[in-house]
């Protein structure tokens, strides 16, 4: 009974044995994946800093006291909204003193103008002289003058008249206010009364290297220009000060003709939406610029590339399942991918992990990238 009971333990050690052994150590597992294509998009990552749409100071254009302030600081107002008021009774008074004056000089017109045409056929049937008729016309040319004279004079007290009321000059936030009410403002004293900021549209500027532009012009992409052509265009996106990403992309629509020969950059502007003001003018931001988008690209895992003196290459697996060494001429390198510009062609299947494990010309056991698990345990 003992006999047989040792070689029951005797037998199972030795399928124990058997079954933790690799399997055929001539044909390694691999994990295998095909090579995909896809479209690779390129950033440049450059320090931008946010500026309003349109920025416009609020400025008293006639001198007197400033009577009254009608917005509310820090708000939003709207074009054409009404201000502030400046003191108006100098500027009435000349108005209503042009007015009266265009009156009478309309009358010296039309009397002149009366005058002329009765004495004109009178010197035609000679019973008034040629001097007559001269003084005539000449009454008459200058009562018409006047009546212009008056009315650019009554145009112009007008137009200083409607500067007693200050306006916005747009649509947007207002700042606070620069002068106390009871001031005297104007042209030459406390002209500055306060600034408007549009930032519902925003404009990010930023540097790129004179390198930047050259690989571009590489590439058929034209900074600040349109090109219905392409599939894609150059656009921005923009981090918040707590490393957020702005949820809205700008687009470029400028970049300066010349480089500055102190930095050797130019610079770019792109303009973004803000419809809930999260960004605010004057502040840095870091920009990702999309320069370029490489379409139909042939990607691969950045962990199935191995890089020797002679170059990189990847294993192939063959269709017999023998790995063959391929050099390869790689590419940007993009998170955990990187591009092949050449050596592998699309859909070939390339082993991503276990390259220790083989020498070109072995055969390989593939499995799939979803049974990693199974390599994991091989190393073990």
């Amino acid at each position: 009974m003992s006999n047989r009971k040792l070689l029951l333990f005797l037998f199972t050690i030795f399928s124990i044995l058997a079954c933790k052994k690799e399997k055929d150590p001539d044909h390694p597992a691999v994990v295998v994946a095909s090579v995909e294509r896809e479209d690779v998009k390129l950033f440049g990552e450059y320090v931008g800093r946010i500026r309003a749409y349109r920025y416009v100071e609020v400025r008293a254009r006639v001198e007197g006291y400033l009577n009254q302030m009608m917005f509310e600081e820090g708000k939003r107002v709207e074009q054409g909204e009404v201000l502030f008021l400046i003191d108006p009774s100098q500027y009435k008074a000349r108005m209503d003193k042009a007015e009266a004056q265009l009156k009478r000089d309309i009358a010296s017109f039309n009397k002149a103008k009366r005058d002329l045409e009765r004495l004109r056929p009178l010197y035609e049937q000679n019973a008034a002289s040629r001097l007559d008729l001269d003084n005539a016309i000449a009454a008459y040319e200058s009562a018409e003058a006047n009546v212009a004279m008056s009315k650019a004079d009554l145009a112009q007290y007008k137009l200083e008249y409607d500067f007693t009321t200050v306006r916005s000059p747009l649509h947007g936030y207002i700042s606070e206010r620069y002068v106390d009410i009871g001031a005297l403002v104007g042209p030459g004293n406390n002209s500055l009364l306060a600034t408007v900021v549009q930032s519902d549209t925003v404009l990010v500027d930023f540097k790129m290297t004179a390198l930047d532009y050259l690989r571009s012009r590489e590439r058929n992409v034209n900074i600040g220009q349109t090109d219905s052509t392409r599939s894609w265009q150059p656009t921005v996106r923009v981090t918040l000060a707590d490393n957020s990403e702005y949820p809205l992309e700008g687009v470029v629509d400028f970049a300066d003709p010349q480089v500055d020969p102190k930095t050797g950059t130019f610079g770019v502007r792109a303009e973004l939406a803000n419809p809930n003001q999260v960004l605010l003018p004057g502040q840095f931001t870091k920009v990702n610029f999309l320069l370029d988008v490489l379409e139909g690209a042939v990607v691969v895992p950045r962990k199935s590339l191995i890089i020797e003196k002679g170059g990189s290459f990847v294993y192939v697996m063959r269709r017999d399942s023998v790995a063959e060494k391929r050099f390869v001429e790689t590419g940007p390198e993009i998170d955990n991918n990187v591009v092949i510009e050449r050596g592998l062609g699309y859909n070939e299947k390339i082993i991503i992990e276990g390259q220790q494990k083989i020498n070109p010309g072995i055969k390989v056991n593939p499995v799939a990238p979803s049974s990693n698990d199974s390599i994991n345990q091989d190393k073990k």
